[in-house]
C-alpha cells in the first residue's frame, strides 16, 4: 500500500486542536490511536495544555521533534486554512481537515477557499483530505484519524477485517459499519472524504483497492465531479477479482439538490451513472440495506458457475414465496435430474414435494434426518447452482442442531452459494453458528443471493468485454460554442460514417425541386432546410406525401418564404423519397461533461418525450452490449415479431447505432450532440433508415 501511505499508514500523527476529553472532535482521534493500537508516534498539539490523554503534548507544529506525516486539523471554520498553510510549511504529507464552513455550504467563496488550501499544500508536496471530512480509520495499521462516534462502540479487537468503506459523507461513512457489526461483520477500512477538495473518494479507493486483506469495497458517493479514479479503480478492482458495491445517492431531483447543499456535489444524470457502473463491473446497490445486506456471501470465496436455484424449506408457503421472489430478481428455478427425482422419492413421504422447491412438510418433525438424507442427493446433481433453505418454524421436537450442522456441511461439499431463511432467532442462531450465512425472510435471502450471483456475472462480462479489447475515452473537449448544422448537412454527416439515411436533394431553386422529384419518384416530403432552425413541424416546414412535379416546385416555394419570414437562413429545401419502416426509433447522443460520449437508442415518433422508453450506452460498446440495450426497451418484445409479423431487421439497428458510438469518439468529427428521429426500422433483412437528422458540432 505505497499509494497515499501517508494518508493511510502514517508513521506519526499530530492532531492540532487536541482535547483531553474523548467526546470531543479533538479528543477522539487522540483515543482511537491508542485505542487500536497505533503503531506510529502520536503528537497532540493544544497551546494551552501540556499533556492530553496521557500524551506529551506541543504548543505548535514548530515545537515538536520531527515533521509529522499526518496532521488531523481539529480547530473550527476559517482558522484550518491557517492552520493548513503551517502544515505546508513544516514539511507535512497529508493533513485531514475536519473543519466545515466550506463549498458544502458556499458554493463560490466557500471553494474559493479550498482551492487556496489545496494550491498552497500541493506547492509545498502535501495532500489534503476534505474539508468537512469526518476522517479516515485504518484499522489494519491502527491509523483512526477520525471523530466517528460509532468507533466509541467497537471493541480494540474489531476492525480486522477484510470489508473497506468509503464515503464522502461523514455518517454514510459509519452507519454501514454498525450494520455490519450486527451481522459480526468487521471492516478494515472506513474512510469519509468530505468535500474531496483534494483527495478524492474515488483516488483513496484506488489505494485501499491494493491493500491485499479487502476482499469488498463499498462506495457511498454523492457526486461523480470526474471518472478518471473510478476508472482506474475499476480496473485495480477487477486485476484484483475485488467487487464494488457503490450507493450513489442523488436519483430523484430532491435528492440532488440536498446532495448539493450536503457536500457541495455536483448532480450527474442518474441513468448515466447506471450505464457507467455497469460498463465498469460495479453493482450499484438502490439503498443502504442493499449496499451491505449481501456482504456476507462475498467474504465466502464462492466462485459461483451460473444461478439456478433450488429451494428447501418445511413449508409449501415458503416454497411458494421463494420461488416468487426469484421470479422477481431473475433466477431462475433448476429442473432437477430424473435421477435426483427418483433418489428423493425414496426418501421423502409420498405427500412430500421431490420437484424444486421442495417442500418437506410437517413429516420434518416426526424424522429430523430427512434434512441431512436429501442434502447430499441434491448437492450431486449438476442443475444446481445455489441453494435457498427455509425454516420459518422449528422448536421441541425439531432436531435444528443436527439440521444447522447438517446444512453447513453440505455447504462445504458442494462449494457452492447457501442462504438460510429463518426467522425465529433461536434457529438463525444455530445456523449462524455453524457458518451459514442466515437472513429473516426467504425474499431477502434471495435479493442478497441473487445481487452476489449477478455481481460476480457482471465482473465476468466486464473482464471478457476488457480482454477483447481496449476501452479508453477519447480526451477531445468540445469547444464552448456549438454549431447546429442543417439537416442535409447532418444527413451527409452520417452518410459519410456509415449510416443508412433516406435518399434526398438539397434543392437551392424551385427548378432544382422540380428535378429532385422527377429523380427520386414520388410521392416525395419536402422540408425546409435551415441552419436556425431545429424543430421544422411547428413552422410547417415539413410537407408529406407530394404527388407532383408541379406542387413540389409549389411547395418549395412555400417552404423558402416561410424561413425568410422568420428571418432564419435560407439554406434550401430538401426534397427526400417516402421512406418506410414498421417502427419508428429514435437515436440520440450528447457528450456528457463528466462521463463524456453518451448515446441514446428507443422507442421514437413525436411520444419520445412523453414515453421515454430508451436505454443508453457510453461507447466504445460492441454488438454484443448494443443488442442487450434493445432488449431492455418496453418495445423489444416487438422486435422479434408478434400476432405473426415477420422480426423487424435488429441486427441493422444495431450497425446505425455502433456506427454513432464510433462518431462520437471520434474528435475530429467535433459532435457535441445529434438527434436522430425518426429512424424507419423496417423487416429483418429490409434495414433501418434514419429520415430526419439534427446534429450540433464544437
Amino acid at each position: 500500500m505505497t499509494r497515499l501511505k501517508a494518508a493511510l499508514d502514517p508513521r506519526s500523527v499530530a492532531i492540532i486542536g487536541a482535547s483531553e476529553n474523548p467526546n470531543k472532535v479533538g479528543g477522539r482521534p487522540v483515543h482511537y490511536l491508542d485505542k487500536f493500537g497505533f503503531k506510529g508516534k502520536i503528537f497532540p498539539i493544544n497551546p494551552s495544555r501540556t499533556e492530553v490523554q496521557g500524551h506529551k503534548c506541543y504548543k505548535s507544529l514548530g515545537d515538536l521533534p520531527e515533521a509529522p506525516e499526518m496532521v488531523i486539523v481539529a480547530v473550527a471554520g476559517d482558522n484550518a486554512i491557517g492552520t493548513v498553510d503551517d502544515c505546508a510549511a513544516h514539511g507535512v504529507k497529508c493533513a485531514v481537515v475536519m473543519a466545515s464552513g466550506f463549498g458544502e455550504v458556499d458554493a463560490v467563496a466557500g471553494k474559493a477557499k479550498e482551492r487556496r488550501m489545496v494550491e498552497v499544500a500541493h506547492k509545498a508536496g502535501m495532500r489534503i483530505v476534505g474539508p468537512n471530512s469526518q476522517g479516515l480509520a485504518n484499522f489494519g495499521t491502527g491509523t483512526i484519524a477520525s471523530f466517528s462516534t460509532m468507533f466509541m462502540e467497537m471493541e480494540a479487537s474489531e476492525g480486522q477485517g477484510h470489508v473497506a468503506m468509503l464515503s464522502q459523507s461523514g455518517a454514510l461513512s459509519s452507519v454501514p459499519v454498525g450494520f455490519l457489526r450486527e451481522r459480526g461483520i468487521a471492516v478494515r477500512h472506513t474512510h469519509a472524504t468530505g468535500n474531496d477538495a483534494d483527495i478524492s473518494v474515488g483516488e483513496l479507493a484506488v489505494a485501499v483497492a491494493e491493500d491485499p486483506e479487502v476482499k469488498l469495497l463499498l462506495l457511498y458517493l454523492e457526486s461523480i465531479p470526474d471518472t478518471k479514479y473510478l476508472e482506474e479503480l475499476a480496473s485495480v478492482a477487477l486485476k484484483r477479482d475485488l467487487p464494488i458495491i457503490a450507493l450513489k445517492s442523488g436519483r430523484s431531483e430532491a435528492g440532488r439538490q440536498a446532495a448539493q447543499s450536503h457536500t457541495g456535489a455536483l448532480a450527474n444524470e442518474d441513468r448515466v451513472v447506471d450505464v457507467f457502473f455497469e460498463q465498469h463491473g460495479i453493482w450499484r446497490a438502490p439503498d443502504m440495506r442493499g449496499l451491505v445486506e449481501a456482504t456476507e456471501l462475498y467474504l465466502k470465496g464462492w466462485k459461483p458457475m451460473g444461478r439456478r436455484l433450488v429451494a428447501i424449506s418445511n413449508s409449501g408457503a415458503v416454497c411458494v414465496m421463494t420461488a416468487d421472489a426469484a421470479t422477481n430478481v431473475g433466477m431462475p428455478m433448476a429442473k432437477l435430474s430424473p435421477e435426483t427425482d427418483q433418489k428423493l422419492k425414496g426418501i421423502l413421504p409420498s405427500f412430500a414435494t421431490t420437484v424444486n422447491p421442495i417442500d418437506l412438510t410437517a413429516a420434518l418433525l416426526s424424522n429430523s434426518r430427512l434434512f441431512g438424507d436429501i442434502l447430499p442427493v441434491i448437492a450431486e446433481d449438476p442443475a444446481a447452482d445455489a441453494f435457498l433453505i427455509g425454516v420459518p418454524v422449528a422448536g421441541p421436537g425439531y432436531d435444528v442442531e443436527a439440521f444447522a450442522r447438517d446444512a453447513a456441511v453440505f455447504g462445504k461439499q458442494t462449494g457452492k452459494p447457501l442462504v438460510i431463511a429463518a426467522t425465529q432467532k433461536s434457529v438463525a442462531d444455530q445456523f449462524a453458528a455453524e457458518g451459514s450465512s442466515v437472513f429473516p425472510t426467504e425474499t431477502e435471502a434471495v435479493t442478497a443471493l441473487h445481487q452476489f450471483l449477478a455481481h460476480r456475472e457482471l465482473m465476468v462480462r466486464t473482464k471478457t468485454r476488457q480482454a477483447q479489447g481496449s476501452y479508453a475515452r477519447a480526451p477531445w473537449v468540445p469547444a464552448a460554442a456549438t454549431t447546429m448544422l442543417n439537416e442535409a448537412d447532418s444527413l451527409a454527416l452520417l452518410a459519410l460514417r456509415g449510416v443508412p439515411v433516406v435518399a434526398h436533394r438539397l434543392c437551392r431553386s424551385r427548378a432544382e425541386a422540380i428535378a429532385a422529384f422527377e429523380t427520386i419518384g414520388g410521392p416525395v416530403v419536402v422540408k425546409g432546410c435551415s441552419a436556425d432552425i431545429a424543430h421544422k413541424s411547428e413552422l410547417g416546414l415539413v410537407k408529406l406525401g407530394v404527388a407532383s412535379r408541379e406542387e413540389a416546385g409549389e411547395v418549395w416555394a412555400q417552404m423558402e418564404a416561410i424561413i425568410r419570414k422568420h428571418g432564419a437562413r435560407f439554406d434550401g429545401v430538401i426534397v427526400a423519397a417516402m421512406a418506410r419502416g414498421r417502427r419508428e426509433i429514435m437515436i440520440g447522443a450528447h457528450r456528457d461533461p463528466v462521463f463524456g460520449p453518451v448515446v441514446a437508442v428507443g422507442d421514437g415518433g413525436k411520444y419520445v418525450e412523453i414515453f421515454r422508453d430508451t436505454a443508453l450506452l457510453l461507447p466504445p460498446f460492441s454488438r454484443e452490449e448494443t443488442k442487450a440495450a434493445l432488449h431492455r426497451l418496453k418495445v423489444a418484445p416487438l422486435f422479434a415479431g408478434v400476432r405473426g409479423e415477420p422480426p423487424m431487421d435488429v441486427d441493422a439497428l444495431c450497425d446505425a447505432v455502433m456506427r454513432i458510438g464510433e462518431l462520437m469518439l471520434d474528435p475530429t468529427a467535433k459532435v457535441v450532440s445529434l438527434d436522430l428521429n425518426p429512424v424507419l426500422l423496417d423487416s429483418a433483412g429490409k434495414g433501418c433508415v434514419v429520415v430526419d437528422a439534427v446534429v450540433f458540432q464544437g
